[in-house]
């Protein structure tokens, strides 16, 4: 069995092969948010890894021309929330360009280190930025998990093909 039943006809790579590829990997949903000089940042990532146990780290990455990138780009600490299948508006909230992602109906409070931290979520983590490294259009962001809560209720939301959903029996 093979994945690609015509090897001769291979397409060359540009960025929407790559966009047509992961859309068809299936990745959890968070949103990164951190604190900036004009009010709190956030956007929905899927490209949030685990790096190392020992010392916790993990790493997202995030465009240079994102609107929260020159807070990201600046903040000693983010916010790290892992969704759940009942956040799909959440999801989409902070995915979208231009929305008010603190505004009503958001829920959300200020936490450790002044990191926006959202309410209902499966999961969520404070992180000491110890890194940034440049990857093409995006950079990189390694960071340090600081404390955290895990105790969230419900399955994960998922990003697949281009449309958001939980895991199915």
């Amino acid at each position: 069995m093979t994945a690609t039943p015509d090897l001769a006809a291979p397409r060359l790579a540009t960025s929407d092969l790559l966009r047509s590829v992961f859309r068809r990997h299936a990745a959890g949903v968070s949103v990164i948010t951190a604190r900036g000089d004009a009010g709190p940042v956030g956007f929905t990532a899927t490209s949030l890894t685990s790096v190392s146990a020992e010392p916790p780290l993990l790493s997202f990455g995030i465009g240079t021309d994102s609107s929260s990138w020159p807070a990201v780009s600046e903040a000693e600490y983010v916010g790290v929330h892992l969704l759940g299948e009942h956040q799909q508006d959440l999801a989409a909230t902070f995915a979208r360009s231009g929305a008010d992602r603190f505004g009503p109906p958001t829920a959300w409070r200020e936490g450790p280190e002044g990191v926006p931290v959202l309410d209902d979520v499966l999961a969520w983590v404070v992180c000491r930025v110890v890194g940034r490294v440049p990857a093409g259009d995006h950079r990189i962001v390694l960071a340090e998990v600081l404390l955290g809560d895990s105790a969230g209720v419900g399955g994960p939301l998922l990003y697949h093909q281009g449309r958001y959903s939980g895991l199915r029996d």
